[in-house]
């Protein structure tokens, strides 16, 4: 009489996946990795980007002859006038320095950011807004909800920076000033700006 052997053997053997499956899953982590990288751009997070820009203040150009004996001479422009100011406070990076419309000598006016200082990021924008600025995390995403301007790319997360405030801004309405991250809506830092 011959005994059953106690312990039953799988005669079937583990598949393995095929050469197809494996590229496809290699392809698709290499894909999703990629777009990853792309959106979050994490490398922003160890390079800084220092911007050191001058008021830019029309010069009188010279003149082309002396004046005539009796003339009045010529007087030099006045400088800049600073219309309004604020200081950076953080939303969602730490963000310092300070914030200024300045009004030139040929009536354009300015904003400059001074010793901004603040997280690298991905499409990161300078934004005059009507928002009001709130602290902490109430604060990080106002800015979008009412009207806002964009006044370009933020040049540097370091130093000074100066942008083109269109004739149309009434200061009376746009009160505040955003660092504002484009890519996740949300703001680095902001200012509320106080006239001067």
């Amino acid at each position: 009489m011959t005994m059953p052997d106690p312990t039953p053997r799988d005669t079937r053997k583990r598949r393995r996946p095929s050469a197809p499956v494996i590229t496809g899953a290699v392809i698709a982590f290499a894909l999703v990795a990629t777009a990853g990288l792309y959106w979050f751009q994490p490398w922003k997070l160890w390079q800084d980007e220092t911007v050191r820009e001058t008021l830019a203040v029309p010069s009188v150009p010279p003149p082309t002859a002396p004046p005539a004996p009796g003339d009045p001479s010529p007087t030099a422009p006045p400088g800049p006038k600073t219309l309004a100011t604020g200081e950076l406070i953080s939303h969602e990076h730490p963000t310092t320095g300070t914030v200024k419309v300045v009004l030139l000598p040929d009536g354009s006016r300015t904003l400059r950011l001074e010793n901004l200082d603040t997280s690298n990021g991905p499409d990161l924008r300078v934004w005059i807004t009507d928002a009001p600025v709130k602290e902490g995390r109430a604060g990080w995403h106002v800015f979008d909800d009412g009207a806002y301007e964009s006044l370009g790319k933020l040049k540097g997360n370091k130093g000074d920076q100066n942008y083109t405030l269109p004739d149309e801004i009434d200061l009376n309405r746009f009160t505040s000033v955003s660092i504002w991250c484009a890519r996740f809506s949300v703001s680095f830092g902001a200012a509320e700006l106080a006239t001067v």
